[in-house]
């Protein structure tokens, strides 16, 4: 669907943990090395939160430098939207950890779980509900701590994963064109199978599943369901915008993989150089991603105020969603 959108993104801010798990590190655990590792998913390194720390500590880090690289004050923030599927508890959830810290006291506060689509399926809600009124400022938060769900004795699924948070700021804002212009998602829940965690439940459609509570993943499975989605998702984004490759900016995918990326964009005929990733040097944060490619964007001077961007979540559940957006963040 097209969208007549009155909200925009203002601010970011991003945080990962000092700590720093090289491909060398997964040498000395696991049957692997940083060559085999490079050459099938890119990454180089991640960072990992210490004992101590977990998934609320990574997204007040990541608000309060959206807070102060932006001077934006965040008392009138009236909903927290706080994508993650690692919180720290069941119960109470992330977003209202955020808003005890930060004192925001009108403020509703939910976690929602859409794996790595978190973040844009986030980005959806905090536009529909500004668009339609109800909201005015909404705080987007994506943050995880995969290494607290990793099994480390995997050598498949071990070297993927790291922790981070990014954070924007949707704000509404009546100045045309608007901030989001299309959106598009999907779900195929028969393949959630193909990677999950266990919880309450120890079967899933009648099969056994495994891991106690660690990610397990089919990630030849997952590949191929991702390349096909994305690349089609793509093409009904485009379609629904009314635009061609040559109006987006920079395609910005969750960064799962970057062998997976590369086949996305060769199958999607997207050049390679106008995508934006965090996976090389932060590994698969799942749902924090994508807000970490932003911010490396912005770092490395490439993504620029009023930039078209197509973003991307897909992840397990199997659930995907997309969007294309105009950056709306002032140049600092």
């Amino acid at each position: 669907m097209t969208l007549v959108s009155k909200s925009r993104i203002t601010a970011i801010g991003t945080y990962v943990p000092e700590k720093i798990l090289t491909n060398e590190d997964f040498e000395k655990m696991v049957e692997t090395s940083d060559e085999w590792i490079v050459q099938r998913t890119g990454i180089q390194k991640r960072h990992i939160t210490a004992d101590h720390e977990f998934t609320s500590h990574l997204c007040i880090r990541a608000v309060e430098k959206l807070r102060d690289t932006y001077n934006k004050t965040l008392d009138d923030v009236d909903l927290i939207l706080v994508a993650t599927t690692t919180p720290d508890y069941s119960f109470p959830s992330v977003a209202c950890r955020v808003q005890e810290h930060f004192g925001m006291a009108s403020t509703g506060a939910i976690d929602l779980n859409a794996t790595c689509a978190g973040f844009s399926y986030a980005l959806h809600l905090a536009n529909g509900l500004i668009t339609s009124g109800l909201h005015r400022k909404v705080l987007v938060v994506a943050g995880e701590t995969m290494s607290k769900i990793t099994d480390y004795s995997d050598r498949s699924t071990c070297i993927l994963f790291g922790d981070g948070a990014g954070a924007v700021l949707v704000e509404h804002d009546d100045t045309e064109p608007g901030g989001f212009e299309a959106v598009v998602m999907g779900t195929q829940g028969d393949g959630g199978i193909s990677v999950y965690r266990s919880g309450l439940s120890e079967t899933m459609n009648g099969q056994p599943l495994e891991g106690r509570g660690r990610i397990v993943q089919n990630g030849q499975e997952v590949f191929k369901w991702a390349v096909r989605t994305v690349t089609a998702g793509i093409e009904e984004l485009l379609e629904r915008a009314d635009l061609s490759r040559e109006e987006i900016d920079w395609f910005i995918p969750h960064s799962a993989n970057l062998r997976m990326i590369e086949s996305i964009c060769e199958k999607a005929n997207i050049p390679l150089g106008k995508t934006l990733q965090s996976v090389q040097l932060m590994g698969n944060t799942s749902s924090a991603s994508i807000p970490l490619a932003l911010q490396a964007g912005i770092d490395a001077g490439q993504l620029k105020t009023g930039d078209r961007l197509l973003l991307y979540g897909f992840g397990s559940g199997l659930t995907h969603a997309g969007l294309i957006v105009r950056w709306g963040v002032p140049a600092i």
